[in-house]
């Protein structure tokens, strides 16, 4: 497991402020005003952006997921729920620095977890809020290894932080712990921010981020009885033998190979080891001796079931997926849980009509399909991520968009709503003409994704591609170079490579040329880059 370290403060300094980018384009319900030309809306709308990690709309309601989630499900009935929407890149880091600029991540410059520090000094979206007149603060998990810039108030985790009791870095470049659930934690910081911190008299942005859902999925302690009486389906490809699909076979994200018994799982026995054994024992470990026991008394007996069944093949594959999709679905109880208390804060202090609400995830999870767990590939699964969106009074959208977003797209969103200009080198659109119910005929029609990070943890192969409304062509590439094809209509779970198949060339020279379309649209220089590599073997 990799372990993100915050660079020192030093570091920060030496950043320089972002060079003002020209400021052009045109934001709905705003006028001009000031002979500087600065733009301000009518009304500005507060907005609040929730952001969990790794939830995937498998397991939302709304989504017609596997799981109830009633406080979620609150913002859908009431609001709008996208059902294609999805991610650029699908890892934390990288969706982190996508949705804050509005652009691709060769073109923000945090491609991977790995490699890359994020770039303070370039433009934001929360930057360019505040100099529309609005206050910005972001709260939990930041996890783009330098200091968050272009906010008025932060308080965030080191690296992926802690579910229990745990720590956070403060604007001083302190580093203090906190007593209880994280999930809790942040959404106490959060409305005690929006109570007692705030200027009232000026509109703002709130970044609730979330660990949750995130591994190793340690549940609340109230709820570790929860779904203990619930089976799980097996995906119907949970048993995928990736024949037609090298990349998908060199994964290293198996439920039944590599997840991790004791680390995911919970199986911690003295004279068992795994290759996360001590990393789960710091995490449990922060828990007081009065909840440990509480901790304890709930996971032995079922580690001293597990380990009396000394269980081989399908029969231990299955387990742990249960065991996984149980842990998983109590985390996801108090994340919804939180979102009530957000929701009930607003309604409570008469704001919902003047704010926009947004939740989402960093990127979708596979929950056993494929046989996998965690995320990286193009594939529907963690390609697609949930979105869904309380709208202030006086838009008119309600119910299902089915218009293809990105989470690119935020970033114009937020300052269209705001009434500030959209700079012309955001490469992602505002979604505000669908939030007040139109339908553009020239909305987009196809997606680009790429993915940087290998090799690595779970050994996902690079790749890049297109997604249109119907079919996906992808190119594995680096240490590889495989094509795959698949049309989403006949083949939703993508089990059946369709490339250089009979009856599929005009396809396949169509996605081709809609990618290149889209590589040069947004300036990625993949394709000649790899030629050029080529050219010098």
């Amino acid at each position: 497991m990799k372990i993100n370290h915050f660079i020192n403060i030093d570091f920060m300094k030496q950043l320089t402020p972002a060079f003002l980018y020209p400021l052009t384009g045109v934001a709905a319900i705003a006028s001009l005003a000031s002979c500087a030309g600065e733009k301000k809306s009518a009304q500005q709308y507060n907005i609040v952006y929730i952001m969990t990690d790794d939830h995937t709309a498998q397991m939302m309601s709304c989504y017609g997921g596997l799981i109830e989630t009633p406080n979620l499900d609150r913002i859908a009935n009431d609001g709008v729920i996208f059902t294609n929407s999805f991610v650029a890149n699908s890892l934390s880091g990288p969706s982190r620095a996508c949705m804050l600029t509005g652009k691709h991540s060769h073109a923000n410059g945090f491609t991977d977890n790995s490699t890359c520090v994020f770039d303070g000094s370039q433009q934001t979206m929360p930057k360019l809020l505040r100099q529309a007149g609005y206050q910005t603060a972001l709260i939990g998990k930041w996890h783009l290894i330098s200091l968050p810039t272009g906010f008025d108030y932060w308080e965030i985790l080191p690296g992926q932080g802690d579910y229990y009791n745990p720590s956070f870095i403060t604007m001083d470049n302190d580093t203090v712990r906190k007593e209880g659930y994280l999930t809790n934690i942040v959404t106490d910081m959060s409305i005690d921010w929006m109570e007692n911190q705030r200027d009232k008299d000026k509109p703002f942005c709130l970044f609730i981020h979330h660990k949750a859902i995130h591994r190793n999925w340690l549940p609340e302690l109230k709820y570790l009885n929860l779904y203990e009486d619930k089976t799980f389906p097996l995906p119907e490809n949970f048993y995928d033998d990736y024949e037609g699909r090298p990349a998908a076979a060199a994964q290293e994200m198996s439920i039944f190979k590599d997840m991790d018994l004791i680390y995911d799982n919970k199986m911690w026995k003295a004279d068992v080891n795994t290759p996360l054994k001590s990393t789960y024992e710091a995490f449990v470990g922060r828990l007081s001796p009065e909840d440990r026991k509480v901790y304890d008394d709930f996971y032995q007996p079922i580690i001293d079931d597990f380990y009396k069944k000394d269980l081989k093949g399908k029969e231990l594959a299955e387990w742990k997926y249960q065991r996984y999709m149980r842990d998983y679905a109590k985390v996801v109880k108090s994340l919804d849980d939180n979102v009530g208390r957000v929701l009930d804060y607003l309604k409570e202090k008469g704001m919902l009509d003047n704010t926009l609400v947004v939740y989402t995830s960093d990127q979708g999870f596979y929950m056993g399909e494929h046989g996998w767990f965690d995320k990286r590939f193009m594939y529907e699964e963690s390609m697609h991520t949930p979105l869904i969106m309380h709208l202030p009074k006086g838009f008119n959208a309600k119910g299902e968009i089915p218009q293809m977003v990105q989470n690119i797209d935020y970033a114009p969103t937020f300052l269209d709503l705001a009434g500030a200009p959209i700079p012309e080198d955001i490469q992602g659109v505002s979604l505000l003409p669908l939030l007040k119910g139109e339908k553009p005929a020239d909305w987009r029609t196809s997606l680009y994704y790429h993915f940087y990070e290998y090799p690595a943890e779970h050994m996902v192969k690079r790749h890049y591609g297109v997604r249109t409304e119907r079919y996906k062509l992808i190119h594995f590439y680096n240490d590889i170079d495989e094509w795959e094809l698949y049309d989403l209509q006949e083949d939703p779970t993508e089990m059946h490579n369709l490339y250089g198949q009979p009856g599929y060339e005009k396809i396949t020279e169509d996605l081709m040329n809609e990618l290149h379309k889209l590589q040069a649209q947004y300036q990625d220089p993949i394709e000649e880059n790899l030629k050029a590599e080529k050219a010098q073997k």
